[in-house]
């Protein structure tokens, strides 16, 4: 039988691999989870650039949610922030990577806030 962590290599390996053969060329919003913190980037990978980068580290969501950088209210912002700053970029569409993350919790609020913000994925 697998390990959980051998699962997690399999799953992350085979979303991404569905990802490059769905994404049509468009950015990937890439989500990062780790206990204490979350990570969000918009990422070029024809031209293997970051077009926006955003996590519940930064000052900016320090002042929206001052409480704790783990919780659902950090991940809501820190989706809005990120569609910000894409939208700034010029980045309207991308394709969502949840790196072999089950899509629930944290990585849900920060997606649907995304999409709430304007953008199209």
């Amino acid at each position: 039988m697998k390990t959980k962590t051998e699962r997690y290599e399999y799953r992350r390996e085979r979303t991404r691999e569905r990802l490059a053969e769905h994404a049509n060329g468009r950015p990937r919003l890439s989500v990062h989870r780790s206990l204490k913190y979350l990570y969000a980037q918009v990422i070029d990978d024809a031209q293997g650039k970051t077009l926006a980068f955003a996590s519940t580290l930064s000052k900016e969501l320090k002042a929206r949610c001052p409480k704790s950088g783990k919780n659902l209210e950090a991940a809501k912002a820190l989706g809005q922030l990120i569609a910000e700053k894409a939208l700034k970029v010029g980045v309207k569409q991308v394709a969502f990577d949840r790196g072999g993350l089950v899509y629930h919790g944290r990585v849900k609020a920060v997606a649907e806030a995304a999409r709430q913000a304007g953008l199209d994925f």
